[in-house]
């Protein structure tokens, strides 16, 4: 599938993965819808974006709100109009340093959730029913290697895209059929500003580049007509052609 010209909506989209997501989808001549809350970074990655000749739109909306995703699919729709590929990539760890379960507060549960979770069934069922109707559209979900492993301290984060994982799943089963590719994506540990605020001592050389990860998931969309509906796939295991 090519995505020329392909209406791409992308949160998270200010820093890290999302960044890069919209660097490698500008060149392939995407036209770009950039959802993050800091409006000042936002605009800076949709300029780059406009440099790489892709038109692209900076979105300062909170995916965390329920309130604001109404008005957010609005205006990507005012912009671009219908969207072809809506890519989940918002996500907040908690409070850090992370803290274990016992010590998380509830109130911090339900924003880690509000922004991990209910933000992108919030966002697909705005977006979606579109899709559905034209009979085409991509929705990927990223994840992380925290859904599967329990690792200490990372509970607000792990149990919120474990659910994000089961979401995509559900998803994909309903809407098996109806010509929409639906997938996870685990990009694994990368450099970038989450995870330094995760892991702060993390040697940088041990994580991957988010450009990298960006390629290959660039890669699944294009060939997300060949994907199984539901798929967890892994970015490190992703074989990335020429």
């Amino acid at each position: 599938m090519s995505l020329s010209n392909k209406a791409v909506m992308i949160t998270g989209a200010s820093q890290g993965l999302g960044k890069a997501l919209a660097e490698v989808l500008a060149e392939r001549g995407a036209r770009l819808a950039l959802v993050a809350r800091s409006a000042a970074a936002l605009e800076e990655v949709a300029a780059r974006a406009r440099q790489a000749g892709a038109e692209a739109y900076a979105l300062s909306f909170d995916v965390g709100d329920k309130d604001a995703v109404y008005p957010l699919a609005g205006a990507a729709h005012a912009l671009l109009g219908e969207i072809d590929v809506l890519i989940h990539n918002a996500g907040a760890l908690g409070p850090t340093p992370l803290r274990s379960l016992l010590d998380t507060e509830c109130e911090d549960l339900s924003r880690v959730l509000d922004v991990n979770l209910m933000g992108p069934f919030r966002l697909t069922k705005a977006i979606a029913g579109g899709m559905a109707l034209r009979g085409s559209g991509t929705l990927v979900f990223v994840s992380s290697d925290a859904a599967v492993e329990p690792y200490p301290a990372w509970g607000a984060y792990g149990v919120s895209k474990a659910a994000l994982d089961h979401l995509a799943r559900i998803w994909g089963a309903e809407l098996a059929g109806s010509g929409l590719a639906v997938f996870s994506v685990d990009p694994g540990e990368m450099d970038t500003p989450m995870h330094r605020a995760a892991l702060p001592d993390a040697d940088p050389s041990t994580l991957a580049n988010p450009a990298t990860v960006a390629a290959r998931i660039v890669q699944m969309l294009e060939r997300a007509p060949q994907i199984a509906n539901g798929a967890r796939l892994i970015a490190s295991s992703w074989t990335v052609s020429p």
